[in-house]
């Protein structure tokens, strides 16, 4: 069946959007242990990047597993799948000329160098979204850390469940030693001084 897709090559481009928009785009990934601020660094950074005129959109785990991936469980094989389609619809926000700010738990490296592969050099920015578990655990306002060490949930990251850090992110912030203020404004920094960004 796959012989008879044959993709088709549209006239407005990437670099088109881009200029029509005034900003570059980028795939914005935010990986950390759950509850280490990812989504609330994403939304922070989103909030700077609007109030400059910037166009954005945020794709975070637990709103995406409520539509595109909900039919997704915690497995490793269901979590890579996740990951897979969380990175081709980043893509195309890359493509839409727009800054996609995609907040997941990724813990697998091999997942998160697989969306990598699939944009160009510098398009994906790995932002490590660093916290000590104990300080993870105290932020966290689910209690899924209490049942994972209870034992009511299986497969948590973090406690029976391996996370991996990244070996070599673009740019990590320590949310147990930075306020949310600095860690957000040090992300559109460096935006701008990758000319993704104006100002």
């Amino acid at each position: 069946m796959e012989r008879f897709i044959i993709p088709h090559d549209h006239e407005i481009t990437k670099d088109d959007r881009r200029n029509l928009n005034g900003h570059g785009s980028v795939i914005l990934w935010f990986t950390g242990l759950p509850s280490s601020g990812k989504s609330t660094l994403a939304n922070e950074v989103e909030k700077k990047l609007i109030a400059g005129g910037t166009k954005t959109y945020i794709l975070d785990g637990d709103n995406v597993r409520m539509g595109l991936c909900k039919d997704l469980g915690f497995s490793e094989q269901d979590r890579a799948e996740n990951i897979r389609r969380i990175g081709e619809v980043s893509k195309l926000f890359v493509q839409a000329g727009v800054v996609v700010l995609s907040a997941f738990v990724s813990p697998y490296r091999r997942d998160r160098d697989a969306v990598r592969a699939l944009v160009e050099n510098g398009e994906f920015i790995e932002v490590f979204v660093d916290a000590p578990l104990e300080v993870c655990e105290q932020r966290d306002v689910k209690g899924l850390y209490k049942k994972a060490r209870e034992g009511v949930i299986k497969g948590f990251t973090g406690i029976d469940d391996p996370y991996e850090a990244p070996l070599n992110p673009e740019i990590t912030i320590k949310t147990a030693e930075t306020s949310l203020e600095d860690g957000a404004n040090l992300l559109v920094a460096y935006l701008r001084e990758r000319n993704v960004i104006g100002g």
